[in-house]
């Protein structure tokens, strides 16, 4: 599921939008946010698909050959450690999975189906695959490795497939590493024999809200916030300010003063975070210095309202 943290970058992303834009279409940005969200799971489930489409693709081929006019002792017992593979199988004959599929008519790798057949060949041509087609180790725990390593060295570092899917989504650039790493948790907590359920986007009610409240705080608020924060950097025009770092700054502001239960602490290590991977190599720095100094301000003056674990 869609951790904070993405959630922040989900919404640092249509600030940026909306702001670069100048427009004042408040409805429609978040409108496109909740759709960038929402699409973020389509991804995920797309990826594991994946999975499936090359387990059966790999059957037909056996089929095929098994058919050959002149087939080989090799294609009329051919090795099916792999299409039996029992990780795999899960999720294929998971319901809710086939149920989301169909709701949401995923039918991208047979509409696409090339992509499909670019995984199976750098697979079937991988030592990876070799040394698991001829490992005599029988059990459930090497079949999740195999699948496993199979998503990490095979389907998530291909070019092909990140470029296929930045065309069919702009926003799914930015959400490929977050989603990569939500595939190889969900695939290990794969159990032997127990039926797989597709999960859900959020943890719960309050980080489903979150999404759509912190980027309509920011954006209310945000010409006040940037008052703020030139208030605490004296020797900095506006425009000398990264405009990621403004952004960041500007939410985190917005979570000290109208989130009371996010911890002060937990604000600041976030947005120190996300600048690390969004913005310049100081940004970080920049930011966690004039978010202390605005964390200790607002404290002083009682404009901090902190409840529950956020007084940590």
């Amino acid at each position: 599921m869609i951790n904070r943290r993405h959630i922040r970058v989900k919404v640092m992303q249509s600030v940026y939008a909306m702001t670069t834009a100048k427009t004042d279409d408040l409805i429609r940005e978040e409108k496109f946010l909740s759709f960038s969200t929402q699409k973020l799971f389509e991804l995920y489930v797309l990826q594991l698909l994946m999975l499936i489409e090359v387990q059966k693709l790999a059957a037909a081929k056996i089929e095929i050959s098994k058919k050959k006019h002149l087939a080989t002792p090799e294609d009329l017992r051919p090795n099916t450690k792999f299409i039996d593979n029992p990780v795999i199988k899960t999720l294929a004959e998971s319901e809710s999975l086939k149920i989301y599929l169909d709701d949401h008519k995923l039918d991208n790798w047979v509409l696409d189906d090339e992509y499909v057949k670019i995984v199976w060949a750098a697979l079937s041509e991988s030592d990876l695959y070799a040394n698991y087609m001829s490992s005599k180790e029988d059990s459930f725990v090497a079949d999740k490795k195999f699948v496993i390593n199979f998503f990490k060295e095979i389907i998530a570092p291909n070019d092909k497939l990140a470029d296929y899917f930045e065309d069919q989504n702009i926003s799914w650039s930015d959400d490929i590493p977050f989603v990569n790493t939500w595939i190889v948790r969900t695939l290990d907590k794969i159990k032997s024999e127990k039926v797989f359920v597709l999960g859900k986007l959020f943890k719960d009610e309050d980080d489903q809200s979150f999404v759509l409240e912190l980027f309509r705080k920011v954006m209310l608020h945000h010409t006040k916030f940037e008052d703020e924060i030139a208030e605490k950097t004296p020797n900095w025009e506006a425009d000398r300010i990264a405009d990621i770092d403004m952004i960041l700054i500007k939410m985190a502001i917005c979570e000290f003063l109208y989130f009371p239960s996010i911890p002060v602490r937990v604000t600041i290590n976030e947005y120190i975070e996300i600048a690390k991977d969004y913005s310049t190599e100081k940004s970080s720095y920049f930011i966690n210095g004039v978010l202390d100094k605005l964390s200790k301000e607002y404290s002083s003056t009682d404009r901090l309202k902190k409840i529950g674990r956020g007084l940590i």
